[in-house]
C-alpha cells in the first residue's frame, strides 16, 4: 500500500512538472529571466515555506528564486533538461545586478552554459517552472536539492553551509 502510494505521489510530481516545463519560459512585460541594470533585478517577499514564514529572494516579477545544492561555487550545472523545469535568472544589464532592497550577501553574474546567470553569495540563482504566481514555494527541498534563497544564505565554498533554508 505504502509504495503504491508513494508511486502515485512520485509520478504526480512528475507530470505536473513535466507540464510546467512546456509552458512559456518568458514573463510577461519583461525579458526572459532577468532585466537590464536599470532596474532591480533581485526582491525580496515573505512567503510561506514549509508553513513557516521566511524572506526569500524573488525575481522583478516576485517569482521564488533557487540555488541547487549540486553547483559547485560560481558555476551552474543545471542546463539542456534541467533547464527546462529550473530557469536560470539570466542578466541582460551592464554592471552588476541590483536589488530593490539592502541585503547582507553579494549579486554577481557568472557567464556559463545558461547565458549571463545571476548569482548571489557564489550560488546561480534559479526560479522553478512549477511556481506558476508570485509567492510560491513549490521547488522547496524538491530532489532533496534544491532551496529556496534567503538573504542569509551561505557564501559558497566558504565555510557552513548553513543559513540557506533547506539545510
Amino acid at each position: 500500500m505504502f509504495l503504491k502510494r508513494s508511486f502515485v505521489i512520485a509520478l504526480s510530481v512528475f507530470i505536473t512538472m513535466f507540464l510546467a516545463a512546456c509552458g512559456s519560459a518568458t514573463p510577461t512585460g519583461g525579458s526572459p529571466y532577468g532585466a537590464a541594470s536599470s532596474s532591480p533585478v533581485i526582491q525580496t517577499a515573505t512567503v510561506s515555506v514549509k508553513g513557516q514564514s521566511e524572506v526569500v529572494l524573488t525575481d522583478a516579477q516576485g517569482k521564488t528564486l533557487y540555488y541547487y545544492t549540486l553547483d559547485p561555487a560560481m558555476q551552474s550545472t543545471c542546463s539542456s533538461s534541467c533547464a527546462q523545469l529550473w530557469h536560470a535568472l539570466l542578466f541582460t544589464g551592464s554592471g552588476e545586478p541590483s536589488s530593490s532592497t539592502p541585503l547582507s550577501g553579494k549579486l554577481s553574474v557568472q557567464m556559463d552554459a545558461n547565458g549571463t546567470q545571476i548569482e548571489y553569495n557564489g550560488h546561480p540563482l534559479y526560479t522553478f517552472s512549477g511556481d506558476t504566481a508570485s509567492g510560491q514555494t513549490n521547488g522547496e527541498g524538491l530532489f532533496g536539492m534544491w532551496f529556496v534563497v534567503t538573504s542569509n544564505l551561505a557564501v559558497q565554498g566558504g565555510g557552513s553551509t548553513s543559513g540557506g533554508y533547506g539545510y
